[in-house]
């Protein structure tokens, strides 16, 4: 045993690994779920006044094996005096693992996870709190605060989540090698939102969530290190750091938004910026181009600038238009419209932004308002500016944006100022 304080990123590792063996040997995805949980739990109060475990894993699958085991035999005593019928099937036999029952790469199990938790019978928002939950090793109260919904409404979503995935009957593998390509797209997917979702809270009084971002990066790292010969997982991550590298200049000190144009460069995390561009630069000269990478491209371009001024916007144009080629979806056109604008002029990137007038995915989204706002005002319309800009904050449940589409537009000047 050792007496050092329980970190929480070892928990956190260990979270998908200890679950991963469990359900491996047991099934039941929803009650080792569970019991993983009280584990971890047990881990946070006993390891700080007992030491840490020299064999941390194998504690935790032998404490959390006890609780399902328990559990699993109560739920059987229950069955046979209501005189069921049913039975348990051999993954079902109640045997403890020994403490040194680690044969299976853990890291194979996180993998297996990441894809259970990303099956496609499950909606998008089960497969995030799922994968934060089960994968993470976040608490139902961790997720629920960073969604900014009810715990017992994210305790539900998890739940039903959990029952989803019992219902369809997969097994604790690996999924058909035809099906792989496609899980993994979702779980590079599901990544991706984590990420966003940290970098730009959708709602609530805060810009950035760094809990999530963080989260998102180093489970980004694990597939990395799992999948180390696909291309657009390593995008993935490059594109993580790169976008993240600017979180320190991102906002001012009372929490104000501050744009790319605007931020210190000098307080850009370098190492980040360093690692990012060396990921994507092998990605690129490694294997087949995809967008993620593409995306870490733009981003490393953005990063490796000294000022906005010596951004290379006519090569960050080419990679948006072989993007939207590649990937076509509407945030990526908004973002090729910017990119027209820097190019071409400001006037050409408004009637880029026509066409997704029409797109109801985009139409009533607040940032199709933003990037118009910021258009007109380079463009000279500052009366149409300003009505752009306050339309992109009433859309925006973003406090820190709200507050920032508001500022631009007040400081636009009026026709009668002369």
């Amino acid at each position: 045993m050792t007496t050092n304080p329980v970190p929480e990123d070892l928990l956190r590792e260990l979270a998908p690994q200890v679950l991963g063996a469990l359900v491996r040997r047991y099934g039941h995805f929803d009650a080792c779920e569970d019991a993983v949980q009280e584990a971890l739990l047990a881990a946070a109060v006993q390891w700080p006044e007992q030491g840490t475990p020299d064999n941390p894993k194998a504690w935790l699958i032998t404490v959390a094996s006890r609780r399902l085991t328990d559990q699993l035999r109560s739920d059987q005593a229950r069955r046979q005096r209501e005189a069921t019928a049913a039975t348990l099937g051999p993954a079902d036999e109640f045997v403890t693992p020994a403490a040194d029952d680690t044969r299976v790469s853990g890291e194979d199990d996180t993998l297996t996870l990441l894809f259970l938790c990303c099956h496609p019978a499950l909606s998008q928002p089960s497969q995030l709190a799922l994968t934060l939950r089960a994968v993470g090793g976040l608490t139902t109260a961790q997720i629920a605060h960073a969604f900014l919904v009810p715990e017992a409404t994210m305790a539900q979503r998890i739940s039903r989540a959990k029952q989803r995935i019992k219902a369809t009957g997969t097994a604790f593998q690996m999924p058909p090698e035809q099906e792989r390509v496609e899980r993994l797209r979702v779980v590079l997917h599901v990544l991706y939102l984590i990420f966003n979702e940290g970098y730009t809270a959708t709602s609530g009084p805060d810009l950035q969530r760094t809990d999530l971002t963080a989260e998102a990066i180093r489970l980004a790292r694990t597939l990395h290190r799992l999948l180390p010969d696909d291309g657009e997982v390593a995008g993935l991550l490059a594109l993580m750091l790169l976008t993240d590298a600017r979180r320190p200049a991102r906002t001012s000190p009372n929490g104000d938004l501050i744009p790319l144009a605007e931020q210190n460069r000098d307080l850009w995390n370098t190492q980040a910026i360093a690692e990012g561009v060396a990921l994507i630069t092998d990605a690129l000269a490694r294997f087949p181009v995809g967008s993620y990478q593409l995306q870490a491209a733009i981003a490393a371009i953005h990063d490796e600038a000294p000022g906005a001024e010596d951004t290379d916007w006519r090569q960050i144009l080419a990679l948006y238009q072989l993007l939207e080629r590649l990937s076509p979806n509407p945030m990526i056109a908004l973002n090729h419209a910017v990119a027209v604008a820097m190019v071409e002029g400001p006037r050409a990137g408004l009637d880029h932004l026509k066409a997704l007038d029409e797109d109801d995915r985009l139409a009533e989204h607040h940032r199709l308002h933003a990037v118009r706002a910021h258009l007109l005002e380079m463009a000279g319309d500052h009366a149409a500016a300003r009505a752009a800009y306050h339309q992109a904050a009433r859309r925006t449940t973003s406090l820190p944006e709200q507050r920032y589409l508001d500022a631009r537009a007040a400081r636009l000047p009026r026709d009668d100022d002369g």
